[in-house]
């Protein structure tokens, strides 16, 4: 009866969000701006490995679509997308990838992948864009620093994400269209680097859904979910992987607010499954402090620090601990 009762609750909140989200689309939607064209980015395949050399040449190629995307952004009018990217364009800036169409697609690299021994990999949640990127990106310098000289850090922003306000940010499919991204991108860069290298992937928010569409047979040392509405399984173990699953929220995170759950419809699935710091979701929980939904990578914070940890390889809490 009780269950009952739980799933007839879900799915009424779900359903009253779902209608909440499609009213406050179109008016959220109108007050954006038209987007911004780029130019068709260089084909530059797989990365082959990950010497100074190669990495290199990959990071100029890069920098020159940077540069002709804010040339494109200036015709277009939108001065403030252009002087982003031509910040994005410094010399001392490292992509390894980018697109500035349909809102933007980056990696990049925060330390030298070419010696780093620990190397993690950041996937965003909704609302991340080019018009966004700096807080993405203040995450990963944050990280980048609190890991040390032998760690590395990759902003993947590989995908279109969801509107915090919208019906997308509800269902998983922004997250079907960008798993092979991720999936193909992971691919490529334990492919070129030594087996030694330990890599870690970092999911934040709908990140963590992305993420778990992805997981599967990836070559991964520890996936870490943290601020997460769900990773679109019901147990870590769903997840097929054989990396270590973590999962932390902070205790100012609305995200604990929102209802747990999947709840599968003619049109659409809505939710994303058990709450992965659940105990019965079986991921190992981390400590993730006062963080609110924002500032897990807030300098100095007990998430910060805890997460890093993980990517370092240097916490190991029995299953289901609170401390990293």
């Amino acid at each position: 009866m009780a269950s009952r009762q739980r799933s007839s609750r879900l799915r009424r909140t779900l359903l009253a969000v779902l209608v909440a989200a499609s009213v406050a689309v179109p008016v959220s939607g109108a007050a954006r701006p038209a987007a911004v064209p780029a130019p068709v980015p260089a084909e530059l395949g797989r990365l082959r490995d990950a010497s100074p050399v190669t990495l290199e040449a990959r990071y100029a190629a890069n920098r020159s679509g940077i540069r002709a995307a804010e040339r494109m952004a200036d015709g277009h009018g939108d001065h403030r997308r252009a002087a982003a990217l031509r910040t994005m364009a410094a010399p001392e800036r490292h992509f390894l990838s980018f697109d500035g169409r349909d809102g933007g697609r980056t990696a990049e690299v925060f330390g030298d992948l070419s010696r780093a021994e620990r190397i993690a990999v950041l996937v965003p949640g909704s609302d991340t864009s080019l018009d966004t990127y700096e807080r993405f990106r203040a995450g990963a310098v944050a990280l980048r620093d609190e890991m040390g000289d032998r760690g590395a850090v990759i902003a993947w922003l590989g995908y279109k994400t969801p509107a915090t306000v919208s019906p997308d940010v509800l269902t998983p499919g922004r997250a079907d269209d960008a798993a092979p991204q991720l999936r193909a991108f992971i691919g490529g860069l334990t492919a070129s680097l030594p087996r030694t290298v330990r890599i870690s992937l970092l999911c934040h928010s709908y990140g963590s859904v992305v993420c778990g569409r992805a997981a599967h047979g990836l070559r991964l040392a520890d996936i870490v979910l943290y601020g997460s509405p769900g990773a679109g399984v019901d147990t870590a173990g769903q997840l097929h992987t054989g990396a270590t699953v973590w999962a932390g929220r902070g205790a100012n995170d609305w995200v604990a607010d929102v209802p747990h759950g999947s709840l599968h419809l003619p049109f659409a699935t809505l939710g994303f499954g058990t709450d992965p710091v659940a105990k019965e979701f079986g991921a190992r929980r981390f400590d993730a402090g006062g963080a609110d939904h924002s500032h897990y990578l807030a300098p100095g914070s007990t998430s910060l620090k805890n997460i890093a940890r993980i990517a370092s390889g240097k916490a190991t809490p029995t299953a289901g601990g609170r401390h990293a």
